[in-house]
């Protein structure tokens, strides 16, 4: 185990009851709820400023693909009366308004250490607490650590041969220059066709003289069907928000919509494409969760694919771009369904122009351009929509060291090991957000991070109760967890897909399905049984152990 390190002469971080690392959704509520509990908390956070990955994604086009009425705290009723939203999907700048009037509202921002990272979470096993250092210096005991660093905030850059020697703007989705990008009269490359790509590149289009769209993989996307919202519709939202966020709570992703209860092979013809249409209108990724067994069944599964594609090739004017542009390599809804504006129609643009790069693949990049081998591109500024090393790369990045000195890369060698997505086996008093093992990315982020932070509150609770200083998961619970995660994603189509829930877009990455399949409800309920339980699966240490 590594030797302390204590803390710098005269700093505010010397000893508290939890650090939370992280200032996105999960970390503001967990600041808001353990410091309500009477806890000492304090937040860490690298960015200069609130709303984690709202904070940093500033790319032309980002939007959420969860309505803004859902994607928002449930936990206080005022808030939820006097903010007002826009639009039914919310845009990034009122995203990251909503999280700066949530953090100036219940005054959270001076528990929060701005422009600082954590750079290593150290167990001392005698008093079982954590030191937390940071590359400021300063060091942190606490006797609870939160990761709420979040499963997409770990951008990934590809290794393309040359790209640093690239003499133009380079621009990465996830880190985009706050003060904007003019691409006017500019020749412009976009690598990556995932959900930034897509909301990024008819924005892009707008601007750019000319856009080299570099499609390595086709994704499938459906029209967010955002419109502004009236004072009439806000005034009804907010009127029946408790049976709305009732209702998400028990959901499968966290949103208000039910899947229909039937099977897409036993409906009609006519039930069926009303069932497409009306998700169509509702727009964005719960297209995906029109019928149960969508995901499930391939031949289910295919009456949405050739819905969707037939709505798709209504707006393409050239049929062999439309060829490329239609995913052939996995099922629709196994790879999450982005959410657009106007995207395929933004190939019927003078100026754009699609590279498939399944064909002619990038030999390398140079001072002025893209090589493909077959075709040189002469570009001003490249545009990296390549997403993120999701799930586990934020923690990768942490050097967290638990019993025996063990890390949790270590840990986590062969895939993700946690015991219901928030504790792991020789972590005690270590739990992480909304990460891999929970419903995680399949669900409302923000509702998910509300679930988690009350669970460890009052688990917390339960240890001040009872005298006791530490839960740790059992490595018995743990094993029975990851077979469980494990065998519900078997049981789908989803793990068909190489798609970043397995971890398919990082290489040397093991390939593990990492997210619970059962969805956010039934999730819900089996923590919330462990708990009742006594915390059937953990060790409660008690305080002279």
């Amino acid at each position: 185990m590594s030797a302390p390190i204590p803390a710098s002469a005269g700093s505010d971080l010397s000893e508290v009851d939890v650090v939370v690392v992280g200032a996105g959704f999960a970390g503001l509520y967990a600041l808001h709820r353990f410091r309500s509990d009477g806890l000492r908390v304090q937040v860490i956070e690298a960015a200069d400023g609130v709303g984690g990955v709202w904070y940093w994604n500033r790319y032309p086009g980002a939007r959420c693909d969860v309505e803004s009425v859902d994607y928002s705290y449930s936990f206080d009723e005022a808030l939820q009366q006097e903010w007002d939203w826009s639009e039914k999907y919310a845009t990034q700048p009122e995203i990251l308004r909503y999280a700066n009037h949530v953090a100036d509202r219940f005054d959270l921002r001076r528990d929060i250490r701005f422009g600082t990272r954590v750079t290593d979470i150290v167990l001392d096993e005698s008093t079982l607490r954590w030191e937390v250092r940071t590359d400021a210096g300063d060091a942190v005991s606490a006797r609870f650590v939160v990761l709420a660093v979040g499963p997409l905030s770990n951008a990934n850059i590809p290794d393309i041969a040359g790209l640093g020697s690239f003499e133009g703007g380079v621009y990465h989705t996830a880190h985009w220059p706050h003060e904007g990008v003019d691409f006017t009269g500019k020749r412009v490359g976009v690598i990556g066709t995932g959900s930034s790509g897509i909301q990024a590149i008819p924005c892009i289009a707008e601007q750019a003289e000319q856009l080299y769209v570099f499609q390595r993989s086709a994704n499938y996307s459906v029209p967010a069907g955002n419109v502004p919202l009236s004072d009439e519709d806000r005034a009804r939202q907010k009127a029946n928000y408790a049976e709305r966020r009732a209702l998400s709570f028990q959901s499968g992703g966290g949103s208000p919509h039910l899947a229909n209860p039937k099977s897409a092979l036993e409906v009609s013809e006519q039930e069926l494409r009303d069932a497409y249409e009306e998700r169509w209108r509702l727009g964005g990724v719960l297209f995906s969760k029109t019928f149960p067994d969508q995901v499930v069944n391939l031949e289910a599964n295919d009456t949405a694919r050739v819905f969707w594609e037939e709505k798709v090739r209504a707006v393409i004017d050239d049929p062999e771009v439309a060829e490329l542009l239609i995913p052939k390599d996995h099922a629709i809804g196994t790879k999450r369904i982005c959410t657009d504006a106007n995207y395929y129609q933004t190939y019927n643009r003078d100026n754009v122009n699609l590279v498939n790069l399944k064909a002619t693949p990038i030999d390398s990049i140079d001072a002025t351009g893209v090589q493909t081998t077959g075709e040189r591109y002469d570009l001003d500024a490249l545009v990296l929509a390549t997403g993120f090393d999701a799930m586990t790369g934020s923690m990768d990045k942490l050097n967290i060291v638990g019993r025996g000195g063990e890390t949790l890369k270590e840990a986590w060698v062969a895939g993700p090991q946690t015991y219901l997505g928030l504790s792991v086996a020789g972590f005690p008093n270590l739990f992480n957000m909304t990460g891999p093992g929970s419903v995680s990315v399949l669900a409302n982020m923000v509702l998910h991070s509300e679930l988690h932070v009350n669970w460890v509150a009052d688990a917390i609770a339960h240890l001040d109760a009872h005298g006791a200083k530490a839960i740790e998961a059992r490595p018995e619970a743990v094993a029975d967890w990851v077979k469980e995660c494990t065998d519900r994603a078997a049981a789908t189509l989803m793990p068909t897909a190489n798609s970043w829930y397995v971890g398919a877009n990082i290489p040397g990455r093991p390939r593990v399905f990492m997210p619970f399949l059962g969805g956010f409800g039934v999730y819900g309920q089996i923590i919330a049984d462990v708990a009742a339980a006594g915390y059937k699966g953990f060790d409660i240490i008690e305080a002279g152990e």
